[in-house]
């Protein structure tokens, strides 16, 4: 196996579903920019509320993927 970098970023996904859903939705949208994503790990989970209710999800993710120096 040959060596190999990775870079991490953080992604914030929102959703008025899940946190799931929340996460889902960062991926995905990163995964339209982002080439070879790896893992993604979950940093924070928090909450929206509204009138005593929840309102909506929010996942902050740390995302890694290969990262391929310019020549």
């Amino acid at each position: 196996m040959a060596d190999s970098v990775y870079r991490v970023t953080e992604v914030i996904g929102v959703s008025a579903e899940s946190w799931e859903a929340a996460a889902r939705s960062a991926v995905e949208t990163a995964a339209g920019t982002v080439r070879d994503l790896r893992i993604a790990e979950v940093v924070r989970q928090d909450l929206t509320i509204e009138d005593g209710r929840v309102t909506g999800f929010r996942v902050r993710l740390a995302i890694s993927f290969k990262y391929e120096p310019g020549n």
